[in-house]
């Protein structure tokens, strides 16, 4: 018995699409070389630019600002000549001051009465002062407060002295009996070393014009009663609680 007839193969001609694949195309695969980010990731050349100019702009504009203010300040220290105001402790007395031992501890009793001078050295410029608060304290640490006082505020003249009385009272004030006892023989011997702090606010006056008021600590004082009998000791003006002027 014969084989049967083998059907010939057919191929596909060009272009032939199998209706039993997918109808859609196949990616073409990403040539290679940089990669494809997302817009946002892309650089913005433009906006990098204006922020470089607008910085660029911004350092000329400080670096004239400085510059003008640097030169205004040497014209206006040329002309003027500015001078820092001059304290003094100009006097200090102590009309009453007791010791007095009791049975429930030492009490102290005083009242003094101080003069702070003011100077200003100017011949162009005005001073104004702010209200000022006075402590005044007595011993080496200053460690016993005999009262304070509130001064008001006030305006000093160009090549103006000014003297201001500040008076304190304190009245059976508790202190240690060894305190006590050493400051009952201080103020015997008038070795007893007493002390005026200010706490206040300084402004500038140019042909009427005020400048803004600038806190200051002047600390007069540091010595002993015998010692203001002869001298008239001069104050340190403390700023910014680091620079101290004498």
């Amino acid at each position: 018995m014969a084989d049967p007839p083998v059907t010939p193969v057919l191929r596909k001609p060009p272009g032939y699409r199998d209706p039993n694949a997918s109808s859609r195309p196949v990616p073409k695969p990403t040539p290679p070389g940089k990669p494809v980010l997302p817009p946002s990731l892309r650089p913005k050349k433009k906006r990098r630019r204006c922020c470089r100019i607008i910085c660029c702009f911004l350092c000329i504009f400080i670096l004239i600002f400085i510059i003008l203010f640097i030169i205004c300040g040497g014209l206006f220290y040329v002309w003027f000549d500015p001078k820092p105001p001059v304290f003094h402790l100009q006097s200090f007395q102590i009309p009453q001051f007791n010791v007095s031992v009791k049975t429930d501890g030492t009490f102290l009793s005083a009242r003094t009465v101080a003069r702070v001078e003011i100077e200003n050295p100017n011949g162009k410029l005005t001073y104004y002062y702010g209200g000022s608060d006075v402590d005044v304290t007595v011993g080496k640490d200053r460690e016993t407060k005999l009262g304070s006082a509130f001064v008001d505020g006030f305006t000093q003249k160009k090549k103006n002295i000014t003297s201001l009385k500040i008076e304190t009272q304190v009245k059976d004030r508790l202190v240690d009996d060894s305190t006590g006892e050493k400051l009952r023989e201080a103020y015997k011997n008038k070795g007893l070393v007493v002390n005026v702090a200010v706490r206040s606010k300084v402004g500038l006056g140019v042909e009427g014009i005020k400048i803004g008021f600038l806190s200051v600590n002047v600390l007069c004082g540091d010595v002993s009663l015998k010692k203001l009998d002869n001298v008239m000791p001069k104050c340190t003006i403390n700023m910014f609680k680091w620079i101290n002027i004498h």
